[in-house]
């Protein structure tokens, strides 16, 4: 394997392990909204509860305290992760891109190997051609 295929397969792994890593951050980003639905689905049961049960309301201020600062975690967890994200698709982007340039590179070199061959193939057959063209001149 020459230099430039490995430089190839080494931005193709960056691109890969930055992209597990984007999925990772996704997942955790899922993670921290449905939190959040999942939240706004208790307050809701409560409120019902306290409809149906008044002695229950006495619990409720001490209840949405909870609440909120379960909220305030999980909207800076979201906070942070969404802020990783973003950094993490930049690097996606980047990687992408020093793939790109490696693999214009390697197809450059390709097609200059492929040229340079076909120059040596040429210069050959002219050289053949002369040989032979002497030869029949030095026969005539």
């Amino acid at each position: 394997m020459s230099w430039d295929e490995s430089l190839v397969r080494i931005a193709g792994y960056e691109v890969e392990t930055v992209r597990k890593r984007l999925a990772e951050i996704m997942a955790r980003r899922e993670v921290a909204e449905m939190g959040l639905v999942v939240l706004d689905a208790q307050i809701e049961a409560e409120a019902d509860f306290i409809r149906s049960d008044p002695v229950a309301a006495f619990h409720h201020p001490g209840f949405l305290a909870g609440c909120k600062a379960r909220r305030m975690t999980l909207l800076s967890v979201l906070e942070l992760v969404l802020a990783e994200e973003a950094g993490a698709r930049d690097a996606l982007v980047e990687a992408f891109e020093t793939q790109k340039k490696y693999e214009n590179v390697a197809d450059g070199l390709a097609r200059r190997r492929v040229l340079e061959a076909a120059r040596r193939d040429n210069a050959e057959l002219d050289e053949m051609g002369i040989l032979r063209a002497g030869r029949a001149s030095a026969g005539a």
